[in-house]
């Protein structure tokens, strides 16, 4: 599955930088909107949400009707209490699009997260032109210089980076390739299963210092309050929330949020 997907991302970059080539995306650098914060959004006291919207997976499928309003879903998110927005652009297993992360740019004040499988700068360049605050780096993608090299390049255009990982082999790489933000993955890339215990077994072995988002095979309140005691900083949850009739309530559930507030587990 990750061969797939790795080969996706290389010949959905191909078609794209013949459309637009790298210099005319740089070019427009400078029309940036106002900086969000991505990585001190997940640092507040208790436990942050980034809501994650997304169309569909390679294991659950279709979560939402196709016309799904991109506008309405983050206005719940944010609304409900999220503290960030993580966007699925990659479009042949995922149904996303850079117009999605546009839309969401435009419908909220959130910092967010590109999702991506990024494997090129190319991506990079897409993301900050695009509105995204912040990129996501897999480890079990990339090799080790790809790894710094795209951190590296992320940062200089003022992108925070969500580095993932799956076990403690590739925890080891990304903080040598400098990872700030360590995402652990729950869920298996190659055969999409879901353990949550990865979160709690790699923990441990976490530096302190570093922000931790788990990821994946999270649904519930009493989950979050078990991460948030085990010093996880903030999770992403995708599917929980694109499949619920009021997202709104549910963000809020997970959170603790009341009416009008942002309130995180304390």
């Amino acid at each position: 599955m990750m061969d797939q997907l790795i080969a996706g991302a290389r010949e959905g970059v191909a078609a794209r930088r013949r459309e637009t080539p790298q210099p005319e995306l740089e070019s427009r650098l400078s029309a940036r909107g106002e900086d969000r914060p991505f990585s001190e959004a997940l640092v507040r006291p208790g436990l942050s949400l980034i809501a994650e919207f997304k169309r569909r997976s390679p294991s659950a499928g279709q979560l939402a009707a196709e016309a799904v309003d991109v506008a309405t879903q983050v206005g719940a998110y944010e609304r409900g209490g999220a503290a960030a927005l993580s966007v699925l652009t990659d479009e042949p297993h995922f149904g996303g699009s850079l117009s999605d992360l546009r839309a969401a740019r435009a419908a909220c004040d959130l910092p967010i997260l590109r999702k991506d499988f990024i494997v090129d700068p190319y991506q990079l360049y897409e993301a900050a032109v695009h509105g995204a605050d912040a990129v996501l780096l897999i480890v079990a993608a990339l090799a080790d210089e790809s790894l710094r090299a795209l951190h590296q390049e992320a940062r200089s255009l003022d992108l925070d980076v969500l580095v993932e990982v799956h076990d403690g082999e590739e925890l080891e790489r990304a903080l040598e390739a400098g990872a700030e933000v360590i995402g652990i993955n729950n869920r298996n890339l190659d055969d999409m299963s879901v353990d949550i215990d990865t979160t709690y077994e790699l923990m441990p072995n976490v530096p302190a210092g570093k922000t931790v988002v788990a990821e994946s095979g999270i649904s519930g309140r009493a989950e979050l309050e078990e991460l948030d005691r085990v010093g996880v900083d903030a999770v992403l949850i995708g599917g929980a929330l694109m499949t619920v009739a009021d997202p709104e309530a549910k963000v809020r559930e997970l959170t603790g949020g009341e009416e009008g507030t942002r309130e995180h587990l304390v």
